[in-house]
């Protein structure tokens, strides 16, 4: 199984605006059982039961929250749990946002620099995505973390439910183990004529921006594929190591100028560029569990059976309110109503995409 798990927890809000901003973006919201989708991380790597590390990236601003996010689990986790989180749990605050590249060859060399006689097998979760059951997805973990000891750069690929051209798309090959395949190629997110056609050919399923890999199988693939983003950061050992302290009772990094040289100079690029798209070591397995990106307010309103807040319909058809405050829709269908810190959003369902001009927009 995995030794260790990094939680990107960074983000800025902008496609859940206006429930979401800067200081409290998306992965902080709840739906159920007062579980936050951040919160919904941190069991997930829990179930793994891992012997190494719980290491979440975030913004420097985020720490506090994430911090009390963390705490507020423990009420809620067995011993275990309560161990892991009290002791194993790290917050990395960067610098400054540099895509997904950066955080992650960051992490593991904080392991590495921190517990270097473990051999690290790691996991890349996301902190906005509701997977179902817990036991498929401890199931493909096994399954991936597996291929990754034995020198593989993993990704999962997603059964495709519809034609969602809000992701980018994995093309899988011949089979190579169990559920795992050879990936002919990446696509980016495509047109909603394409991604019908990805979809009926079935062998097409969504990238679901979740990685498996040994440290050291990492480090290489950037020496190789993205050389500047693996220098950067391959002095990291040899300098002061990171300063820790605790809030709200957890591990976070207080204070580590080599990762600030370092991120002064990384370049700002995506993990699936730098490495998922060039290696030729990479694999997938075709997830069993149950997937569901929440980045959009789509993607939020299909959580729902019943709107949130005090409303009144009429004459009124496939709407979706998430409010504060009584809302009525009169003679209108198709639209999604977030009235939230303020602000309001009135959107037709299907437009999610343009969330973030609006949000562009309204900061102008």
């Amino acid at each position: 199984m995995f030794t260790d798990v990094v939680i990107l927890a960074g983000g800025y809000g902008e496609r859940l605006w206006p429930a979401s901003s800067p200081s409290y973006p998306k992965q902080f919201m709840t739906v159920t059982d007062g579980i936050s989708f951040f919160q919904a991380a941190v069991l997930r790597a829990l179930s793994l039961k891992l012997t190494g590390k719980i290491i979440v990236v975030t913004r420097k601003e985020l720490t506090d929250i994430i911090s009390q996010h963390c705490s507020q689990l423990l009420d809620k986790v067995d011993d275990y749990g309560k161990q892991k989180i009290q002791n194993d749990v790290y917050i990395l605050p960067e610098p400054e946002a540099k895509h997904t590249t950066a955080p992650i060859i960051l992490a593991c060399h904080f392991l590495e620099i921190l517990f270097p006689k473990t051999k690290h097998t790691v996991l890349v979760l996301t902190s906005d995505h509701i997977i179902t059951p817990e036991s498929a997805f401890i199931t493909d973990a096994e399954k991936a973390s597996k291929a990754a000891e034995n020198g593989k750069f993993v990704l999962y690929a997603i059964p495709p439910t519809e034609p969602n051209t809000g992701y980018g798309y994995i093309k899988t090959g011949a089979a190579i183990g169990d559920c795992i395949y050879d990936i002919e190629n990446f696509k980016e997110k495509p047109n909603l004529e394409t991604a019908k056609e990805y979809v009926a050919s079935g062998n097409y399923w969504w990238n679901s921006g979740m990685f498996g890999f040994t440290t050291e199988v990492l480090k290489n693939e950037l020496k190789l594929h993205q050389n500047d983003a693996y220098t950067v950061f391959a002095d990291l050992p040899n300098k002061a190591k990171p300063q820790t302290d605790r809030q709200n009772g957890i591990l976070y990094i207080n204070s580590w100028a080599a990762m600030d040289e370092a991120y002064e100079k990384t370049p700002v690029i995506a993990i699936d560029k730098s490495v998922a798209e060039k290696t030729t070591n990479a694999c997938a397995v075709r997830a069993s569990f149950n997937w569901k990106d929440i980045g959009s307010w789509d993607a939020f309103a299909d959580l729902f059976d019943h709107n949130v807040g005090k409303t009144a319909i009429i004459n009124s058809e496939n709407c979706f309110v998430y409010s504060d405050i009584p809302v009525a829709l009169c003679g209108v269908k198709d639209l999604v109503v977030v009235v939230k810190n303020d602000r309001v959003l009135i959107m037709k369902k299907g437009e999610s995409a343009t969330v973030k001009e609006a949000v562009k927009q309204m900061k102008e």
